[in-house]
């Protein structure tokens, strides 16, 4: 692999140890995944994306598409897998790329570090990381999807109130105090 979209290998791990804070193997594959699945969808097209699992995975498709977080055009539905999915934002119609555990067949690297069979200490993270370069798409799979309707479009955030026992705006729609008010804040109580 010697490019991840519009970058080459070695600027695109300089991006990602830049964002992500080390060369991630989940993040260079990940890379490749985007990669992959953008190439499958047309130019013009407006997409969204889902991602099928939280660590590193959804830092790759911030990197390489205009999904992030932020804008609300990448949904992560954490089932746990290696995968993710770009999708016309109206339509739904798509691709879904994951990482195909009947392809790692030659990839020892690849597969201790999917299943860790090693510990991270244990890892060869430059042999890892030169296996998925050679790897590249051959340990992917991709197949079409449609995506459910419920989970296409932004949904909105509606009226927004102020709380009345901390002060601070919020969504109406979460009830009669702030979620955090309410209990689910993350923070302890001086």
């Amino acid at each position: 692999m010697d490019r991840i979209c519009a970058y080459s290998f070695e600027e695109y791990l300089i991006m990602v140890e830049s964002f992500h804070g080390s060369k991630s193997p989940g993040l260079v594959l990940g890379g490749i995944m985007v990669d992959y699945a953008k190439s499958e969808m047309p130019e013009t097209a407006l997409f969204d994306a889902i991602c099928e699992t939280l660590p590193c995975l959804p830092d790759a498709i911030q990197l390489l598409t205009p999904c992030t977080f932020g804008n609300g055009w990448l949904k992560v539905i954490n089932l746990g897998r290696f995968a993710l999915s770009l999708y016309e934002k109206h339509e739904g119609k798509g691709v879904r790329v994951f990482l195909d555990p009947a392809k790692l067949g030659g990839w020892s690297e690849i597969r201790n570090w999917l299943y860790k069979l090693k510990s991270k200490s244990e890892q060869d993270q430059d042999r890892l990381i030169e296996e998925i370069r050679q790897a590249g798409r051959s340990v992917l799979g991709i197949r079409p999807v449609l995506v459910k309707a419920q989970l296409l479009g932004k949904k909105s955030r509606g009226a927004i109130t102020d709380c009345v026992m901390c002060g601070e705006p919020y969504p109406e729609r979460d009830g009669s105090v702030c979620r955090a008010c309410g209990g689910e804040s993350p923070y302890m109580d001086k």
